[in-house]
């Protein structure tokens, strides 16, 4: 279990940049009289990259492993960190964007992989919500230390604070520090004729690709739409902080009693419940402008989505083939980002054009699609 701990703390500092910087990247931005467009385009450059290589990067990691992967993940991250501090411009937040999503990307397929092999495999779903429990952690951190400072030291110094983060993976994982077993350590030889069609043709699995890309387009666009309306209703940078940070507080809340629910309903009827929850807190958020309002429906935003992630996870290692399981994890973080960079592009040319609530209502709209659907695979 030391290990797992170890390997979900180094994760929860990268995820902090992360989080972090997708709030610091809005603010800047508009603080520098970035229209939601631009915004969304900032927020779909995360996703850019990882859309086209998660597949890629995944089979990577059946070949090789997971160091070096999330070596140079961690590097590539506190780069794009500390970039907007060391060049203040707002086409600095371009290379930002770009650098810390594919670093991410690169770490985070390798560490889910690996996660799926720690003991034994009955212990995923464990394995998965401790890990999940992480990221409830670091997603209301990272916000929380952008929201306040930007407000206490000013953006660029927000920006240079978040660059430290990760020079602690970065230092564990170049000295070898973090010893893991190879994903591929059992695993058949690789087919060369295989192609990832054959994980879309795979009925359980498409099933889990669908439910997985909308519940993540219901995240992104939260993270991304919350800090423009925030702005255009008067809410300083700490209070649209501590709102992205109730929706963390929250997550951490349903993973902690996940193992409990999971134990009175299967991974399907989470998900409808998630889904529709998710369309619910879209359809209030327009009507809301007093932060503690909107605190209290990010927070059920955060119920809602917070049991998700466990429930795909453990869903995608079951089904997937032997030998597949980093490739299916890329299929997956390409489709989930498709969807973060269509939806931001979408929906920031909505808001520039016609406002916020359209943008809120039309998620609230595809979540309600996306949970019949779910409630079908019951």
């Amino acid at each position: 279990m030391r290990t797992l701990y170890f390997l979900i703390f180094i994760t929860l500092l990268n995820h902090c940049v992360f989080a972090g910087t997708r709030v610091s990247v809005s603010l800047y931005a508009i603080h520098l009289q970035a229209t939601p467009f631009t915004v969304g385009v900032l927020m779909a450059l995360y996703a850019l990259l990882p859309m086209l290589f998660a597949v890629s990067m995944g089979r990577l990691t059946d070949r090789i492993g997971w160091r070096a992967p999330m070596l140079v993940g961690s590097v590539a991250i506190a780069a794009g960190a500390i970039l907007p501090f060391l060049w203040q411009n707002l086409l600095a937040l371009y290379p930002t964007s770009v650098l810390i999503g594919s670093g991410f990307m690169m770490y985070q397929v390798a560490a889910q992989h690996i996660l799926g092999y720690i003991g034994r495999p009955e212990d995923r779903p464990m394995n998965f919500s401790l890990s999940a429990l992480g990221f409830s952690v670091s997603g209301f951190i990272g916000p929380m230390i952008a929201g306040f400072g930007i407000d206490a030291f000013g953006h660029v110094a927000t920006f240079a604070a978040l660059a430290a983060f990760p020079l602690v993976p970065i230092a564990v994982l170049g000295l070898n520090k973090l010893h893991l077993p190879r994903p591929h350590a059992h695993a058949p030889p690789p087919d060369p004729g295989r192609s990832v069609v054959d994980l879309l043709r795979h009925r359980e699995l498409r099933h889990v690709f669908v439910a997985s890309a909308l519940l993540a387009a219901a995240w992104d666009m939260f993270t991304f739409a919350i800090p423009i309306y925030g702005s255009r209703i008067g809410l300083s940078a700490s209070s649209i902080g501590l709102v992205l940070g109730s929706f963390s507080a929250a997550t951490f809340v349903i993973r902690g009693l996940l193992p409990a629910i999971s134990r009175r309903l299967t991974a399907w009827p989470l998900l409808t419940v998630s889904l529709a929850t998710a369309a619910a807190a879209f359809l209030l958020f327009p009507l809301l402008e007093r932060a503690t309002f909107l605190m209290a429906v990010a927070f059920l935003l955060g119920l809602g989505l917070g049991m998700s992630q466990p429930m795909v996870m453990s869903l995608l290692h079951n089904a997937v083939p032997p030998g597949r399981v980093g490739e299916a994890i890329g299929v997956r973080m390409s489709l989930v980002n498709m969807s973060q960079i269509t939806m931001p592009l979408l929906f920031g040319a909505l808001g520039t054009v016609l406002g916020m609530v359209p943008v809120f209502w039309a998620t609230a709209l595809l979540l309600s699609a996306g949970s019949l659907y779910a409630r079908r695979r019951r």
